[in-house]
């Protein structure tokens, strides 16, 4: 390799785009060309730099396997970025093999860690452990191993353990000084910046005040009855009750928690859950028997009293009940967790990252942008809908995956 592409490659690795560029701005050989979509995708030029490591990859002859996997890992980082959640990952994985069979760890590594960040995006948190596993951070270069770092404290944040989180963001920041990456510096302390961020709102006896994670996370595990509003659940300990897919029983469930120690009134559970002005005789009749499926469910973390007036809840243990609500409630929350990355996102990739139908997320989008909370660019496919961070928003209690703290 030449000294102009070594110099490049320096300049790359240590975040310096426009220093690389100059030494490889005029050449159209395979190397230069994967150099330049690498600088182009630092610049944020993700279009040119999609197209300059295509052209890399077929310039490089088919001896040059390991050329060609570091273009394929390239693209995928882009397309990760980008929020291109539908690029094969199967390339990925293939690229990622080739490395490691012809001794690039480094790059290999990179390569995982890609693979981790897209299933922590789409909240697949155990194969996003499962994927770090035998991953030796140690044994990497100083801006890979602030990546691993990173990563991992994304993985701690969504599991709710902000101990652990707190202390892999510190390790990345260490391993970014190392680095001497100032962009990575960046990252790191704005990603950091949401263990200190409001995520949630308490309710309980009547008052409200707002929680950051590791309140959250203590309220899981004090031992009160916990109805959690973000993830549509009831919990105590390590019991925990979906009720995700049974609106009207979490809407029982969270009036009467909202209502204790006290009773909440009949006619209130009605407006309530089913949403009825004027209750009747039906809808006491279909009180009762929803309230009869809300007692089976939650049987051993609390019982349901009928009282004169309505009905009452009482948790099993001694340390009462509490809610826990997203700061902002809004229907289309869900997608507006993700939009608070500040990333521009497709609406495809918002419905794979949430799992539910383009149609549903497209509905949202254009709701959303008529109440002015996001807006898009582009049209048609290239089309990209981004939102400004909101402050105090729920972005980790809110984000698909598996229950915080379960």
């Amino acid at each position: 390799m030449d000294s102009l592409i070594t110099a490049a490659a320096r300049a790359l690795a240590a975040g310096d785009p426009l220093s690389a560029l100059k030494r490889v701005a005029l050449r159209d050989d395979a190397p230069a060309l994967a150099l330049r979509g690498i600088a182009m995708a630092q610049l944020g030029d993700f279009v040119r730099a999609r197209a300059l490591l295509k052209s890399a990859a077929r310039a490089f002859g088919s001896r040059e396997a390991v050329a060609r996997a570091r273009c394929v890992v390239a693209q995928s980082e882009i397309a990760l970025v980008s929020r291109d959640l539908g690029w094969p990952q199967a390339a990925l994985a293939a690229a990622r093999a080739t490395l490691e069979a012809h001794g690039d760890p480094v790059n290999a590594a990179h390569a995982r860690i890609l693979q981790v960040r897209r299933l922590l995006l789409v909240g697949r948190l155990d194969e996003a452990e499962r994927a770090l596993d035998g991953l030796e951070p140690a044994l990497l270069p100083p801006a890979t191993r602030a990546a691993c770092a990173l990563v991992t404290a994304g993985i701690m944040v969504r599991r709710l353990r902000t101990r652990a989180a707190a202390a892999s963001f510190e390790e990345a920041r260490l391993a970014a000084r190392a680095a001497g990456i100032p962009a990575l510096s960046a990252e790191i302390d704005n990603a950091a910046r949401i263990l200190h961020a409001p995520a949630a709102r308490l309710i309980s006896l009547g008052t409200e005040r707002l929680l950051q994670l590791r309140d959250v996370e203590a309220q899981f595990a004090s031992g009160a009855l916990v109805v959690d509003a973000c993830r549509h659940v009831v919990r105590r300990g390590g019991a925990l009750v979906s009720l995700a897919s049974r609106p009207v029983l979490f809407s029982l469930a969270r009036a009467l928690a909202e209502a204790w120690p006290n009773d909440e009134r009949r006619s209130l559970l009605i407006a309530r859950a089913f949403r009825g002005k004027h209750a009747d005789e039906s809808h006491r009749a279909r009180l009762r028997v929803e309230i009869g499926r809300l007692r089976a469910e939650l049987k051993g973390l609390a019982e349901v009293r009928a009282t004169k007036h309505g009905f009452a809840l009482t948790p099993s243990g001694k340390e009462g009940v509490v809610v826990i609500a997203p700061p902002q409630e809004d229907r289309f929350s869900a997608v507006l967790a993700l939009l608070a990355d500040g990333e521009a996102w497709s609406s495809s990739a918002l419905s794979i990252a949430l799992g539910a139908s383009p149609r549903t997320v497209q509905r949202a989008l254009e709701h959303l942008e008529r109440s002015g909370k996001v807006q898009f660019f582009g049209k048609g496919r290239a089309r990209r809908w981004l939102t400004a961070p909101v402050a105090g928003f729920p972005t980790v209690l809110l984000l698909p995956g598996p229950l915080p703290g379960g």
